[in-house]
């Protein structure tokens, strides 16, 4: 039964190891998953790349308050997928939209994107990446919100960004996240959550912009419940129950083109 479990199911599977156990041998998974060595660490190459465990000789242990890497390496990562994404996306803005867009290595891709468009828009966002990107079109009204600057996220967060976002009104909003699970988003950063919920607020549309990689990906904080969510867009099909959670939800998927 074991040998049946699909990737997103065996992240899980492992990083749930890891809150019972401090850490786990790949011989053991292995032998639990009925998969080869090999294949489990791909797995744990994979959750440490996305900073859900510390890689040990012959293992993963748990890693204290882990993170991704910073925005900047993200965005060099993935990057087909992410920019198939942010095409995709970018077609849902139409003229005279206001796009809430948060912080992000795909919002980051999106923006590139939305940039090349040429109906006008005002665009309120968090990140100094996104408001860079989107500064190149003077067809495109771009609003920086206030707040404390994070270097390694390149964006802006805390009190002041949120209490600024939701004296605004968006059309739309495009957020990003760590994981995507049947309850809903999920992210490590307290301070991220946060935006991300003012633009959820906010916002007549919400859209979820994710890497097949997020997938049943499980982090510190529910960002919301999946019904509060009125897109997602991902580069893959998700699994059938994930699939079927965003169906219950009323959350229409959309794929992203190759």
């Amino acid at each position: 039964m074991s040998a049946r479990l699909k990737r997103s199911e065996r992240f899980e599977r492992i990083v749930a190891e890891l809150r019972a156990s401090p850490a786990v041998r790949i011989s053991a998974l292995a032998e639990a998953f009925e998969v080869s060595t090999e294949t489990v660490r791909r797995d744990l190459d994979e959750l440490s790349r996305r900073g859900l465990v510390a890689r040990t000789y012959g293992g993963a242990a748990v890693r204290p308050m882990a993170r991704e890497p910073a925005v900047n390496e993200r965005y060099r990562q993935l990057v087909e997928e992410r920019s198939r994404i942010g095409a995709r996306a970018a077609a849902f803005a139409e003229p005279g939209d206001v796009l809430m867009i948060d912080s992000g290595s795909t919002t980051s891709h999106f923006a590139r994107w939305l940039a090349a468009a040429s109906q006008p828009l005002t665009i309120l966002t968090n990140s100094i990446n996104v408001a860079a990107a989107l500064g190149q079109n003077p067809k495109l009204r771009v609003i920086l919100c206030p707040g404390d600057y994070n270097p390694r996220e390149a964006g802006v967060y805390g009190p002041e960004t949120a209490a600024f976002l939701r004296r605004h009104h968006a059309t739309k909003a495009f957020i990003g996240a760590s994981g995507l699970t049947a309850e809903g988003p999920v992210d490590m950063d307290t301070a991220a959550c946060g935006v991300k919920r003012a633009m959820i607020e906010r916002a007549e549309r919400r859209l979820l912009l994710v890497d097949q990689g997020k997938f049943g990906i499980r982090s510190l904080q529910l960002v919301c419940p999946l019904a509060e969510l009125d897109d997602v867009i991902a580069d893959a099909t998700p699994e059938p129950a994930l699939r079927k959670a965003l169906a219950a939800a009323d959350v229409v998927f959309h794929l992203a083109g190759s």
